[in-house]
């Protein structure tokens, strides 16, 4: 007994004293600094443990850095740029997105985001018809490969795509692979020894020191990338294995939203890759004044990268979707599989919709963590109870992460609605300015309203009492969700 309680007086102080590290060190926001400390409180050890897993606070660290004098390289583009722009002498090929000046300067001067006009856009919204296409443009590369996903796994298709890459290199041309450490945990050295043999690169993100278990939960690499011959650019929210092509029997058809860029936008995919390969693989960069992004003549999208994570002082992402939902006039449509916003993007819907503004939101019928989906519902709930048009999403999983605002801005990426992708994760998205572009995507959000539930302000009020407690829970632990 007496040793009992000499253990449970020490982890009160234990307790008390990483209390007072997250209160007065751990830089987090108040809600999610108060969440661990209740953990702590009502858990004491085991809530260290969720602490280790979930909590570090790896923000503001520089993480990715190019050398001094390529770093300086792009800040003056980016700089010059923004100079043009703010002094009205930027000339823009589509007049439209002038209005826009003050989104394309604050993503310049967040995130180094040069915006470019030249680039042609290809929209998927299913796997076959995007990796139908990944394989083809890989099969016609002349030079160089880079590859990088938050999840590759080791399946009939993640299989398939590796072999592809093994026989360019066969050609001679350069292959690198790099992949999330949690992401591509069913990897092993087996799947990469013949890629590795044929002189491919591969590299992991956040690789755990432990085999086959990894402490960090938290600040995973959710980006998809992929660039080839530094003409072609891939972004947007499909993996890569066999359940984003419909063949996952809990999850059945995928629905999710990708894009093709050709054109100068390539770059920013680039740079972004460039860092990340350097990080994980601790390769030195190349030089960046040699890198050539041939100028399409025939693309007209006006493109800007933008990527965010814990390493930057803002939250890019989650910036310029807070600054497209205010500039809305009209209409906003959102797509995403977690919806759970912090309190600066949901009360700006909120305002938007008291504006007069018509909000169409639409998440998925089932979730995927059963947290997220009763945290989902209460987020919903409160709009509404505003007039939001919200729709549960029904033919399959919809993975999709699309904002599209009135009739000529949009983005589209790999980031959610949450704040895992807006401050834990990070995150690459492409925020496009185009009349058709957006259209495209509009339209193909009707189509999913045919295959979709309108869930009612009646439907959430009758809910269970279950459901209710579900959701108070869930919405508790939204900070890190």
């Amino acid at each position: 007994m007496l040793l009992y309680l000499k253990i449970s007086s020490s982890l009160i102080w234990i307790n008390i004293f990483l209390a007072i590290l997250i209160i007065f060190f751990g830089r987090k926001n108040p809600k999610s600094t108060l969440m661990w400390v209740m953990v702590l409180t009502f858990l004491p050890g085991i809530g260290f443990i969720f602490y280790l897993l979930f909590g570090q606070d790896m923000r503001a660290r520089k993480m990715f850095e190019l050398k001094e004098e390529q770093d300086q390289f792009i800040k003056g583009i980016s700089f010059i740029q923004w100079d043009y722009i703010n002094s009205g002498r930027y000339h823009y090929s589509n007049v439209e997105s002038k209005r826009y000046n003050d989104l394309i300067q604050m993503n310049l001067a967040l995130d180094e985001s040069f915006y470019t006009e030249d680039n042609d856009i290809k929209i998927y919204n299913s796997g076959e018809e995007k990796f139908e296409d990944l394989i083809k443009d890989i099969r016609n590369a002349k030079k160089r490969i880079d590859f990088q996903y938050y999840i590759l796994k080791p399946d009939n298709i993640g299989l398939k795509i590796i072999h592809e890459l093994e026989k360019k290199l066969d050609e001679g041309v350069e292959v690198r692979i790099l992949y999330d450490c949690l992401g591509g945990r069913y990897l092993r050295k087996k799947h990469f020894k013949t890629f590795k043999e044929k002189g491919g690169k591969v590299a992991v993100f956040f690789k755990s020191i432990i085999p086959f278990f990894n402490i960090r939960i938290n600040y995973r690499n959710h980006r998809k990338i992929v660039v080839i011959d530094n003409k072609i650019g891939y972004v947007g929210g499909f993996n890569i294995g066999d359940e984003y092509l419909g063949k996952d029997k809990k999850f059945g058809p995928w629905r999710d939203t990708h894009l093709r860029m050709v054109g100068t936008s390539v770059l920013g995919l680039k740079l972004r890759f460039m860092k990340d390969w350097h990080y994980a693989s601790k390769e030195p960069i190349g030089e960046l004044k040699s890198f050539k992004i041939p100028i399409n003549t025939n693309g007209k999208s006006g493109v800007q990268v933008l990527t965010s994570g814990p390493d930057t002082t803002n939250p890019n992402i989650k910036n310029v979707i807070f600054k497209m939902i205010n500039d809305a006039k009209k209409e906003i449509f959102i797509q995403t599989p977690y919806f759970i916003p912090d309190d600066s993007v949901m009360e700006a819907i909120k305002t938007a919709i008291l504006s007069g503004v018509e909000v169409n939101l639409m998440v998925p019928s089932f979730g995927d963590h059963p947290l997220v989906y009763w945290a989902n519902l209460s987020y919903i709930g409160e709009l509404l109870k505003l007039g939001a048009n919200i729709y549960h999403y029904n033919n399959g999983f919809l993975h999709s992460k699309v904002v599209i605002v009135d009739d000529y801005i949009s983005t589209v990426g790999s980031a959610n609605i949450d704040n895992r992708s807006f401050y834990l994760n990070f995150e690459v998205n492409a925020v496009i300015y185009d009349f058709d572009k957006n259209k495209e995507l509009k339209d193909q959000f009707y189509k999913d309203i045919e295959v979709s539930n309108k869930y009612t302000l009646e439907e959430y009020n009758n809910r269970t009492r279950m459901t209710k407690i579900k959701e108070s829970v869930s919405k508790l632990f939204s900070p890190i969700l």
